[in-house]
């Protein structure tokens, strides 16, 4: 029988095969530790997971601050790629890095998706 590890592992590889324009994507708990993880080589899972679960909750904080309702994801743009980050339920944060010529609607489309099958998996 597979982890729950192994099989939320499976989902983010899923996840990147079904839209060739993902790069790399990692469950992370709010505490700030990875849980899944289907990052390209080399790169440091920490600083990852511990930027990804604070940067989900200033997001959180920030749009009820602003009275702006609860936060979908938060989405961050920059020269060489995009980064969305979405919450699955109360405990984890799904991060996910994408070329920056990837269709938005299509990649937050997926994530959404993704979210809901690795809720049911936490």
């Amino acid at each position: 029988m597979r982890s729950r590890t192994e099989m939320m592992v499976d989902r983010l590889k899923d996840l990147q095969a079904g839209t060739p324009d993902i790069e790399a994507s990692a469950v992370v708990s709010v505490d700030g530790l990875i849980m899944a993880s289907s990052l390209p080589a080399g790169v440091d899972e920490d600083p990852i997971s511990a930027m990804s679960a604070a940067m989900l909750s200033l997001g959180d904080r920030i749009a009820s601050e602003l009275k702006r309702g609860t936060l979908d994801r938060v989405y961050i743009s920059g020269s060489d790629g995009i980064i969305v980050l979405m919450a699955i339920g109360e405990e984890a944060v799904l991060t996910v890095l994408a070329r920056s010529s990837a269709k938005l609607g299509l990649i937050f489309l997926d994530a959404k998706r993704a979210t809901e099958d690795l809720e049911r998996l936490l």
